[in-house]
């Protein structure tokens, strides 16, 4: 399987990651042959990379830290959940905290494996899957910083809920149009939630140097929560094109994040976030410092940003053999740059 440009997919060749719709139903699955309608009509909603099955990479295994069924479930109540805000009604908090419960079922039994945005978006399903994966990330890093079983879901749920003010929110008065106070205005209602989950909509804009929205609060004044949530959600807004309105890669990000440490982010939490990112993801091609070019097929928990790498031995245009290049042993290569 490779991660490969949706501008390089040819007709025929095999999707090897479920594409998600909005409310959570599959709309297209792994292993189905892409045709050229298909093709256009993933380009038409917004998808920029996909996975692809190749004969020569068909081993490689994109771990991931939450299943397909949860993954349905979150987005799913995501898309029913904000349906309701945009009808004028109220989202369900015990249907939030069910979905929330399979999650952290899942991050507790995957929490060693490292993190692959590998879900492909479009423009429907963008917003869900970003709510997931803050969701999914921060609640990661709140187990690596020994946060008990109470804070993890309440980190979870602001994390989840995090962009909840840019949807069907009241009216409120001047000086607090921004999404993190309509945000910390809704959820601060809720009686089942609590004052800490507002907090986390409230803050994951502020900055740990002041400089940040809505009120411009520094350093300790931010809760833990937003601070952990602020980094997760730069990071998936980088990777997604969400900041942008263009994808960056994965080591792009955390070059990017390394820049705003103490000024954006609080050091000690960027640290942490760090260690759960996979920097060169499955499938991804990379080249090689001694100009050889390949694929990522393998990671290290502990060293991210020095993968496993296969290349392919080729006689013209044939295949003839494939050598590997560990780079957490093989220390004088490293990788010089990603191929899109």
């Amino acid at each position: 399987m490779r991660l490969i440009d949706i501008e390089s997919v040819e007709p025929g060749q095999i999707l090897g990651r479920t594409i998600f719709s909005a409310n959570g139903t599959i709309l297209l699955s792994a292993g189905v042959q892409l045709t050229v309608f298909m093709i256009s009509t993933l380009k038409r909603v917004g998808v920029t990379m996909i996975y692809i099955e190749d004969p020569l990479f068909k081993d490689i295994v994109v771990e991931e830290v939450l299943s397909e069924t949860t993954k349905r479930a979150v987005i799913q109540q995501m898309s029913e959940s904000f349906e309701a805000l945009r009808s004028g009604k109220s989202f369900h908090t015990k249907a939030i905290s069910m979905s929330v419960d399979s999650l952290l079922d899942d991050v507790l039994k995957n929490q060693n494996v490292l993190v692959q945005l590998s879900d492909i978006r479009t423009e429907d399903n963008a917003a869900y899957i970003h709510s997931m994966n803050v969701c999914m990330m921060a609640t990661l890093v709140g187990v690596n910083m020994g946060l008990n079983m109470i804070q993890l879901k309440e980190l979870a749920i602001g994390a989840l809920l995090h962009d909840i003010g840019k949807v069907g929110a009241p009216e409120l008065q001047e000086g607090r149009s921004h999404h993190s106070w309509r945000g910390f205005e809704m959820l601060k209602l809720k009686r089942e939630y609590s004052l800490l989950i507002s907090h986390v909509a409230f803050q994951h804009h502020e900055a740990v140097d002041g400089s940040g929205k809505p009120r411009g609060i520094k350093g300790d004044e931010i809760h833990l929560y937003a601070k952990i949530t602020a980094i997760a959600n730069t990071y998936d807004n980088m990777v997604s094109g969400l900041s942008e309105g263009r994808p960056i890669l994965p080591h792009e990000a955390i070059e990017r994040l390394n820049a705003m440490s103490g000024t954006m982010f609080d050091r000690d939490v960027l640290v942490e976030f760090l260690r759960i990112i996979s920097v060169y993801p499955n499938g991804i091609s990379v080249r090689l410092s001694n100009r050889q070019t390949g694929v990522v097929v393998g990671q290290h928990r502990g060293l991210p940003g020095r993968p496993v790498v296969r290349v392919i031995d080729k006689s013209g245009d044939e295949a003839v053999g494939a050598s590997e290049f560990d780079l957490a042993k093989q220390t004088t290569v490293f990788i010089d740059s990603v191929l899109a």
